[in-house]
């Protein structure tokens, strides 16, 4: 990734001032100009797909298309794709605040429809020819995203209908036989009735391919590379999982899984967390050259520069639980595919720019993985410190900046399954911030702003690389900021910054900080 270069993780939903949610419009760009003033390298974001149910990004109708809701409306009037006067958001959407994922599903996504008709109907030549490019070199994974997405919006609202919620509701449980197969003459069949809905949905899917494209231009031309995220699963109802049975642990008879991805026991939650993705059949996949990820691989490195993988330990070996179990407990580790996987990536591809992300159980044959792969991993100081009076085994903490036994890798102050750090200085025990203060030798009458700082500098500061500071903590916004609770679904994902946080005061702090650093 370069020496000493540093960033932000923001993800675009939080960005301030646009109805609803975050957007790739005014002030994205705004962003990357506040990056660029404080001599940042990275943005850093979290997935891009459409969100399912708990909103989350880790869990997308496919792991290949964007997410609608980032669209950004005023954009598409300005290219002649919408009408000024219909995309006035109603007065309960609101530009500033949490977002509310339900109002603003209700509101945007019809109405990006509604602009698919008119672009359909009325675009100028250059823009149609656009499109039908988009169409031709996307088709691979299109295609089978218009239909799933298709289908699956008539059937949830016969779900409803009929009062069936939840799990019962999905592809593999409640549509036609012939469809949940993804049976080749039925699915025609289907969009061949179904035209003008597939067709808008392609639509929808260029609009957001337009907007993130100059975005992303937009920044490169900074200087600044977009470091995106890539769950190492995908979810259950997804366009990704109905195409290709074949590639996971699923039932051919009954197209039900048969068992699901967690991980154990480990500092998130006593019980594990039970994720419910699907599991590859890394054996299907071998056989056919891996060829699904190298796809997959390839367009990530269409969108973003740099690609986190989460849960990258399952490569090595993953937690797999029996379809149906309560929590994550009752598991069992099995090997993945190890670096054969990437190798035939590289391959194809080239020198892989991955980030590893290596948080959990992480043992002697995953980090053997990540090294030979040479893959940065991850370091977390919120993690260099806990709630027990500090020890000498507490001087061994490998996320102790002292500790960090190599530059290849990526400082944080924390990530977006963390507390913020003003959150978890306000609610950990006492001891926990003595342990901080005590350990860097400050001064026990700082306020928990100026701790926040002062990590923050101690990031910038160390031997990593790269250090990535989530938003939250260069502004120490508490606990309102915290991203997501792992195991918990109802809040998160919602927080917004506030629109006076892209002041250049602000900017030059952090370049000030870049410069004392060594960092770009």
């Amino acid at each position: 990734m370069g020496k000493r270069k540093s960033g932000i993780l923001l993800h675009i939903t939080s960005l301030p001032d646009s109805p609803g949610i975050g957007t790739l419009g005014k002030k994205a760009y705004e962003f990357a100009d506040w990056l660029k003033e404080g001599k940042q390298s990275y943005w850093q974001i979290l997935p891009l797909g459409p969100t399912g149910y708990g909103d989350s990004p880790y869990a997308s109708f496919s792991t290949f298309a964007g997410n609608p809701l980032l669209i950004d409306l005023d954009l598409l009037v300005k290219k002649g794709w919408a009408r000024a006067e219909e995309v006035v958001p109603p007065d309960y959407i609101k530009k500033d605040g949490p977002v509310d994922f339900g109002s603003v599903v209700w509101w945007k996504i019809p109405l990006l429809y509604k602009c698919a008709q008119f672009f359909l109907a009325g675009a100028d030549n250059k823009s149609l020819k656009a499109y039908e490019k988009f169409k031709q070199d996307n088709q691979w994974w299109l295609d089978n995203f218009a239909s799933f997405t298709s289908i699956k919006k008539f059937y949830d609202a016969k779900a409803r209908e009929e009062n069936i919620q939840g799990i019962d509701s999905m592809w593999n449980r409640f549509w036609p036989e012939e469809l949940k197969a993804h049976n080749q003459e039925a699915v025609e069949k289907w969009n061949k009735e179904h035209l003008s809905d597939v067709e808008q949905i392609k639509v929808i899917q260029f609009f957001f391919g337009q907007q993130w494209s100059d975005l992303k231009n937009y920044c490169n031309k900074l200087g600044i590379k977009i470091i995106g995220d890539i769950p190492i699963f995908v979810a259950a109802d997804s366009a990704d999982v109905w195409a290709d049975q074949w590639l996971f642990q699923f039932d051919s008879q009954t197209h039900l899984q048969t068992a699901c991805a967690g991980v154990p026991p480990d500092y998130f939650s006593a019980t594990g967390q039970l994720w419910g993705n699907p599991l590859y059949d890394w054996d299907a996949m071998k056989k056919d050259n891996y060829s699904w990820w190298v796809k997959r691989i390839k367009n990530m490195l269409r969108l973003v520069d740099v690609i986190r993988i989460d849960h990258f330990r399952g490569f090595e070996s993953y937690w797999q639980v029996p379809y149906g179990a309560e929590n994550a407990i009752k598991g069992k580790w099995l090997p993945g595919p190890g670096k054969k996987l990437f190798d035939t990536i590289a391959d194809e591809l080239g020198p892989l720019p991955i980030i590893a992300e290596d948080l959990g159980i992480i043992t002697p044959e995953v980090e053997a993985l990540r090294d030979s792969c040479n893959f940065p991993g991850m370091k977390i100081l919120q993690f260099a410190f806990n709630d027990q009076p500090w020890s000498e085994e507490s001087e061994k903490n490998l996320y102790l900046p002292e500790n960090f036994t190599t530059e290849n890798c990526v400082v944080y102050t924390a990530t977006h399954d963390n507390d913020t750090s003003a959150g978890s200085l306000k609610n950990n025990p006492l001891q926990y911030k003595k342990n901080i203060l005590s350990y860097f030798g400050w001064d026990e009458n700082l306020s928990d702003e100026e701790i926040c700082s002062k990590l923050v500098e101690e990031a910038f500061c160390s031997k990593a690389d790269t250090c990535i500071i989530p938003l939250q903590d260069i502004f120490a916004i508490g606990s309102e900021g915290r991203m997501n609770q792992p195991s918990t679904t109802g809040a998160n994902w919602c927080w917004r910054m506030k629109n006076d946080c892209l002041d250049w005061s602000s900017a030059e702090k952090l370049k000030a900080l870049s410069k004392k650093s060594r960092r770009n």
